[in-house]
């Protein structure tokens, strides 16, 4: 479906379930350069028990008006714009990389109206290299192709596993490619380069942590190169949260899709009881 957030059209997948607004609530957000397909199994799945689930296309991605929004804080206003526009009053939230960065914010400025944190692949701060965001602003097409070697750990399913004309690389390849050619196209230049900054920039995850007031699960992946456990292990004290580590590279939703699925189902149905 499409909501008017803050004057710009905004796609929201619902997980092939019309939204009920009265259901206990679940938000996933993506990351840089993706979009809400990469939630398809654990959308669906908690659409069809029992949730009202709102995946978001944000700003400048996928099928969502652009520009880009310029910072996590701004990402967070909009998504609490996005649900005011649902009439989604409390929810747990989802985020994935530069995803769990925007959750992190959005649910300290939510406060009780959180109802749940899940942070998939954070790191704060969430630093980008150098040398990765210098060739997302020269040669794009080869920092898509960097990240997408960094994000899968070496066991992942390789092309045409497990069936035929299946990949995890080429699949987030080609996604990664489509949405930065469609902002091009769109006239609002580099998304990659885009994504990498609010990721580089964001400097307020412990100030926000320190307002959370739901719980917190992050799961991290064991053999993650781009952010690492350790990497998270400050936000995780300040947030007090509960830490699963699962045999997975970055793209934790692809490689381990049942696991994350199920420590998302069990985590965010612990609140009910």
């Amino acid at each position: 479906m499409k909501l008017d957030v803050q004057g710009r059209a905004a796609f929201v997948y619902t997980g092939g379930k019309t939204l009920d607004p009265g259901l206990p609530a679940v938000v996933f957000i993506h990351g840089a350069m993706h979009d809400h397909s990469v939630w398809g199994l654990q959308s669906r799945s908690l659409a069809h028990h029992g949730r009202a689930v709102l995946v978001p296309d944000l700003p400048g991605h996928g099928r969502s008006d652009g520009p880009a929004l310029a910072s996590v804080e701004a990402c967070a206003d909009w998504l609490l714009a996005l649900l005011a526009a649902a009439g989604i009053e409390r929810a747990a939230l989802v985020g994935h990389s530069m995803g769990s960065l925007i959750a992190l914010e959005a649910a300290a400025r939510l406060g009780e109206r959180a109802s749940r944190l899940v942070l998939l692949g954070p790191a704060y701060p969430m630093k980008v290299s150098d040398t990765l965001l210098s060739t997302s602003l020269d040669a794009p097409l080869k920092a898509i192709d960097m990240v997408n070697a960094f994000s899968h750990a070496g066991h992942a399913a390789k092309p045409s596993a497990p069936a035929p004309g299946f990949s995890l690389h080429g699949a987030n390849r080609a996604l990664m490619r489509r949405l930065q050619a469609g902002y091009a196209a769109a006239g609002h230049g580099n998304l990659f380069h885009q994504d990498f900054q609010v990721c580089n920039r964001y400097a307020g995850g412990l100030e926000a942590a320190a307002r959370v007031r739901c719980g917190s699960l992050m799961i991290v992946g064991a053999h993650d190169q781009m952010t690492p456990p350790k990497a998270s292990a400050a936000l995780a004290q300040a947030l007090h949260a509960k830490v699963l580590a699962l045999p997975a590279g970055h793209s934790l939703m692809g490689e381990v899709p049942d696991a994350v699925l199920n420590a998302i189902q069990a985590f965010i149905s612990e609140e009910a009881r």
